[in-house]
């Protein structure tokens, strides 16, 4: 009944991090920002204020709910296979190149894609497998602490006027608009995947979204060795713990980050002092929302509530390789093009109504399949030639 249990709040999680990725992407029209012409002013006031709200909600702290349960199920495989008495690290490379491609794929409609980056960095979760707790916990520590930002800090100290170039990205960003309002089909494919891609990459190592992923998959692989999400009296006591302690931490942190610009004049410091700043920021309060989410969820008023999000996580890549398909039709020119129309009042409004579906299909297909159509192919590639899978 535990096991059952925790597999239940992991997939409602993993689920709720998929429908709130789904309404930032929907507001950000799938990555391709524009503010529609003719908007009466009060809807454009309306338009701030959910903006401002849902990037404060789920900006950087939904792709780290995913990037943490990713590491819990890297775990939950590991050790699946080692009580089996079989290998583990050559078909967890092979699972991985296989994310790779569904992350092409994906990359293909919608280029902010996030499976390709975890494909990759999750190669560099191998050597941690059977590494002890408390080196992991110490690599993971120190990989959130930004260690290409704070020797970028360090020269910013020793050097404050020091000329910031604009980050590499930009000049991508740039070009998006040639290929995404009035390119075909296939305009955007290319599009995505020779400029889209590489914009994309820089963006996460210009954001420290490449150390802090990393130290996010080897925090999940620690909650999975603690068994953290197993019900008991003594794990809910942990997670108000870890409530309490996450919010006065993200209080200060918060703090912190409204006041640094001004602080701080040089952009030689400032901009590395940003990054590691949001990197913290942003993952205390990624553990408010879970521990908030688990503590609701074996709550008897919120338990029926919360668990509709359980079928959308337990098919999480074929929903959210599903929402990129849907949105670039939605918002880009070859398809309806309503990046033109809709602000982020509308655009969040198509965004629940996609969630709602995608609820709908999840519930009923997951009533009839033991896994999604995706996470299906995952699995039988995956253990392609072992009897039993």
């Amino acid at each position: 009944m535990e096991k059952k249990m925790r597999l239940h709040v992991v997939d409602a999680l993993r689920g709720f991090a998929i429908v709130s990725i789904m309404l930032l992407h929907n507001i950000e029209h799938f990555d391709f920002y524009f503010e529609p012409a003719g908007l009466p002013q009060w809807m454009q006031a309306v338009d701030g204020v959910i903006w401002d709200t849902m990037f404060f909600l789920f900006g950087g702290k939904s792709y780290a709910i995913f990037a943490f349960l990713f590491g819990l199920t890297f775990y939950i495989q590991s050790n699946n296979s080692h009580k089996r008495g079989k290998p583990f690290k050559a078909r967890f490379v092979w699972r991985l190149l296989l994310l790779l491609g569904f992350g092409i794929i994906n990359s293909a409609f919608y280029q902010g894609d996030i499976l390709f980056i975890y494909a990759l960095i999750g190669f560099f979760m191998i050597p941690f497998e059977r590494l002890g707790n408390k080196w992991v916990l110490i690599s993971a520590i120190i990989l959130m602490l930004q260690p290409y930002e704070l020797v970028q800090f360090v020269k910013g100290i020793q050097n404050p006027e020091m000329a910031m170039a604009d980050p590499a990205s930009w000049a991508y960003f740039g070009k998006m608009g040639e290929y995404i309002s009035n390119g075909s089909f296939w305009d955007v494919v290319k599009g995505n995947l020779t400029n889209g891609k590489p914009a994309v990459l820089l963006w996460n190592w210009e954001n420290g979204r490449f150390f802090q992923t990393l130290s996010l998959f080897l925090f999940g692989m620690l909650a999975g060795r603690k068994s953290i999400f197993d019900y008991s009296p003594g794990k809910q006591k942990f997670w108000r713990n870890t409530i309490i302690i996450s919010m006065l931490s993200f209080v200060v942190l918060f703090y912190v980050q409204l006041n640094l610009g001004s602080w701080i004049e040089s952009q030689a410091i400032l901009r590395p002092s940003m990054t590691i700043e949001k990197s913290w920021a942003n993952m205390a309060f990624m553990m408010v929302m879970v521990s908030g989410f688990v503590m609701l969820f074996h709550n008897r008023v919120f338990h029926r509530f919360l668990n509709v999000f359980s079928p959308l996580g337990c098919m999480s890549l074929s929903n959210y390789i599903m929402q990129s398909v849907i949105g670039a039709f939605i918002y880009y020119g070859f398809g309806l093009g309503l990046y033109q129309y809709t602000g982020a009042s509308y655009s969040l409004i198509i965004g629940l109504t996609l969630a709602v579906f995608q609820g709908w299909f999840s519930s009923w297909w997951m009533n009839r399949h033991k896994r999604g159509p995706l996470e299906t192919l995952w699995h039988k590639a995956t253990w392609v030639g072992v009897k039993g899978k």
